[in-house]
């Protein structure tokens, strides 16, 4: 099945099969799909059924799918290849459910993307999902984060990718890993070099030693792959920023970099401003809700000021920065031409720094995009104040 029409044949037949009700809007989806394939031919489709999305009329809320609904789709999907892509996030998709997909994942010769984010996976379904990723050669993009897999569903996923050489992007935030499974996938990042962005935020540690950290610090030193690492909520201090910023310098893939929500004050701020100094590939650098103070603003004023032309994103919002520090990173971008967005909100907006962002804002040669920051200027009896405005961060 390689067309809209033949994939509508299918989902009737395995509702017929299964004696199911059918699910108008997907059939409505692809009807609407198969009238653009006839003025406009095209061979893949990405299926989205995102359960917080309302449907195509916008009147309600979808149905959120159960195992039953995953099994009509594991029959019409067995053998088609006209959907390359399913977005199942925000369903009630349990272990039965992607036991089915794990299956599906080995049979597919074409899908290429399985969001899954925030059901009801455990770890029995993501150990089947990791044995289908052993064989399968297609997936690209697999998302499971806010699923509780826990570290058992979390061992078996990094024992599959010492397999896999295709996937490129891995979510797994919030999945309830424990430093066992972060370990392991430190290092399988060693070896790996297919996965390009690994979101690993909010795992469940019991120590304080940051050993994760040294870990994860020593796979930046050798990967040459990923481009994207997500590890917010690591609990990192000083110590492990340290270590993080001394293995970038040797780093020659890395260009997005979170670090939000950990215990980084301007010690471990200092640390990675010298990585800024040295001008590695890295272009978003997100600092958000840490501790830097102005004097962690001050060190990567001074970087952003001086040495660096690669980073294009700083994301400093909620870090206790008055107004010496984000002076201070205003004042940087007059002679940094590179950061395009910076985003602040959260710190204490003192006068000094409404002024000089409201300058970067609406002077007569703007320096900042309203696009590209957390704020926007206005006054008040002729005083510059800041408000929020929305942030993707």
């Amino acid at each position: 099945m390689s067309d809209p029409r033949s994939t509508i044949e299918g989902y009737l037949k395995a509702i017929t099969d299964l004696k199911r009700d059918a699910n108008d809007e997907l059939i409505l989806m692809l009807k609407s799909a198969d009238e653009d394939h006839i003025l406009e031919p095209n061979f893949e489709f990405m299926l989205q059924l995102h359960g917080n999305k309302k449907n195509e009329r916008n009147d309600m809320y979808r149905k959120r799918l159960v195992d039953d609904d995953v099994e009509v789709l594991y029959r019409t999907l067995q053998s088609n290849t006209y959907v390359v892509g399913l977005d199942l996030g925000y369903n009630n998709i349990g272990d039965g459910g992607a036991a089915l997909l794990g299956s599906l994942l080995q049979e597919t010769l074409v899908l290429q993307s399985l969001i899954l984010s925030y059901n009801d996976i455990g770890p029995e379904g993501a150990v089947v999902i990791a044995k289908g990723i052993q064989i399968n050669e297609t997936l690209r993009i697999l998302k499971l984060n806010g699923n509780k897999i826990g570290n058992e569903g979390g061992m078996a996923l990094a024992g599959a990718l010492q397999v896999n050489t295709v996937l490129e992007e891995l979510d797994l935030a919030e999945t309830d890993l424990k430093a066992e499974s972060v370990i392991a996938y430190a290092t399988v990042l060693w070896h790996n070099g297919a996965l390009k962005k690994v979101n690993l935020d909010r795992p469940l540690f019991t120590s304080r030693q940051e050993e994760t950290t040294v870990h994860l610090a020593n796979m930046i030193k050798v990967n040459s792959h990923v481009r994207e690492l997500h590890i917010s909520k690591h609990d990192i201090r000083n110590f492990g920023a340290e270590r993080i910023a001394e293995n970038l310098l040797f780093n020659v893939s890395l260009t997005h970099l979170d670090l939000r929500a950990n215990k980084i004050s301007r010690d471990g701020a200092f640390c990675l401003a010298n990585v800024l100094k040295h001008n590695t590939p890295l272009e978003h650098l997100n600092l958000a809700y840490n501790r830097i103070e102005d004097h962690g603003a001050e060190y990567i004023s001074d970087a952003l000021a001086k040495s660096n032309s690669n980073l294009t994103t700083l994301i400093v919002r909620g870090n206790t920065i008055n107004g010496r520090g984000l002076c201070a990173l205003a004042r940087s971008l007059h002679s940094n031409q590179t950061l395009r967005g910076i985003y602040i909100w959260g710190n204490n907006m003192e006068t000094s720094a409404c002024e000089a962002f409201a300058e970067l804002l609406n002077g007569l040669v703007p320096r900042i995009s309203a696009t590209e920051t957390d704020v926007q200027a206005y006054f008040v009896d002729k005083v510059p104040c800041l408000a929020e405005v929305d942030c993707p961060y």
